[in-house]
């Protein structure tokens, strides 16, 4: 087996293990059940938050570090985060440890950045593509799976909230011993690369710098990558947001009696996810002219699907239109994330996708402390934070049908000198 082969595999294996975690579609009706001396209240205002905003905070600090400590003891870090997050969620039961677990779960999910920019250090580049799409692949069986299984223990009684937890524990305890086994990185793309290998350690710091920068300003100063970037991290930022207040708005809307399918809906949106994300990378379309306004179609959709769940009283419509809305996210930032990389340097891809993700939490906690932090926003029931969310997407939707409808104009003008000029040559 090529080297390549051997770490997309390693890689695969760990992406498969971190992803196995069936208590996540039912972790909100566990954190207000029974076994924790919580309020719904609490969970939504005081815990969800805290969540967030450590995400963001620490995803500078993992950003800066990751290359310089070549990436590897990130991704231990982010296989313990997650054995300390689901030990808490085991073995405590007070509001504040549950706010302590949520710091954890911001490195947890900001050491992923470690993870996917690994790739980029240890693989060749002609693998690059290969390698993101195997890796996308583990990761998406390791959701669907827990979905499935999550949903199929549930609803034959044979775990309750409780013991999916145990499950997860395990596969996040197995994915960080096989974090140990992944080949440390000799190089990487700023502060260990070939050129400054024998340089002091204060060089180092000034080449890394300067190559970051020129990375940073060669994209940012690409008018299609600013777009195109914009509406991946404010897109994702919605997503991010109506995926982690899904569950409160699956409580407010279903029956005491009625039975959850949560982890059926997960499973379905991330196969769904999948194919069309398949589907993305085979379809001829004028991006580059049409694709703004695409944007602003899509987020128009999802506008309008999001503000009909927030009002419904059917939960099985508030699934579906949120598979619905889930499909059409993992679509468009398939084609967003292809557009964005066809326009930039390959080696810049970890640090542009890292620059829109801080963007998108930044939006995130933004959004988090005027809609749902008590004491700080206005801390809204789930109905009334999901016309917000809904509202948000309205508003992606106006910008991009602006910048689109300017955009074709100005193309169809260009296209009509073009052609008047020919037709002048010809002429003469």
């Amino acid at each position: 087996m090529e080297q390549w082969m051997k770490i997309s595999l390693l890689l695969c294996i760990f992406g498969f293990l971190k992803e196995v975690r069936p208590s996540e579609p039912f972790i909100y009706d566990y954190l207000i059940g029974p076994w924790r001396n919580v309020t719904d209240d609490e969970v939504a205002k005081q815990v969800y938050p805290v969540g967030t905003y450590s995400n963001m905070i620490l995803l500078v600090l993992v950003f800066m570090i990751t290359d310089m400590c070549r990436y590897k003891p990130l991704i231990v870090v982010l296989g313990l985060s997650g054995m300390a997050i689901w030990a808490m969620l085991i073995w405590t039961t007070s509001l504040f440890m549950l706010q302590v677990l949520e710091v954890f779960y911001g490195m947890f999910c900001a050491a992923e950045v470690a993870y996917y920019t690994y790739i980029y250090a240890k693989v060749d580049t002609e693998h690059y593509q290969k390698v993101t799409s195997h890796t996308r692949g583990a990761i998406l069986a390791g959701r669907a799976i827990s979905g499935i299984t999550s949903q199929t223990l549930v609803s034959t009684n044979v775990m309750d909230f409780k013991q999916l937890n145990y499950i997860t524990f395990a596969s996040v305890s197995l994915a960080s011993i096989w974090a140990l086994f992944l080949p440390s990185v000799d190089k990487s793309l700023y502060f260990h690369s070939e050129d400054s290998k024998d340089r002091p350690f204060t060089e180092k710091i000034v080449s890394a710098f300067k190559l970051m920068k020129s990375h940073f300003v060669d994209a940012y100063t690409n008018l299609h990558v600013v777009k195109w970037s914009a509406w991946w991290a404010l897109s994702t930022c919605g997503y991010v947001q109506i995926e982690n207040y899904m569950q409160p708005l699956y409580s407010a809307i279903q029956e005491s009696n009625e039975a959850a399918y949560n982890g059926a809906v997960e499973a379905i949106l991330t196969l769904s996810g999948f194919l069309v994300a398949l589907l993305a990378g085979y379809l001829r379309f004028n991006w580059e002219v049409k694709g703004e306004v695409t944007l602003g179609i899509f987020s128009l959709i999802q506008g309008v699907l999001i503000v009909v769940i927030s009002q419904t009283e059917y939960i099985f419509l508030c699934y579906a239109f949120y598979i619905v809305y889930g499909i059409l996210y993992h679509f468009m930032v398939t084609i967003a994330s292809a557009q964005i990389a066809k326009a930039i340097d390959e080696d810049s891809y970890g640090l542009i996708f890292g620059i829109n993700t801080f963007f998108s939490l930044v939006s995130n906690s933004i959004l988090t402390a005027l809609v749902a932090t008590e004491g700080i926003g206005f801390a809204l029931d789930p109905r009334d934070q999901y016309i917000v969310y809904g509202s948000y997407h309205l508003g992606i939707s106006l910008i991009f049908i602006i910048i689109g409808l300017r955009t074709c104009i100005v193309s169809r003008r260009a296209t009509g000198e073009s052609t008047d000029d020919i037709l002048n040559v010809e002429h003469s």
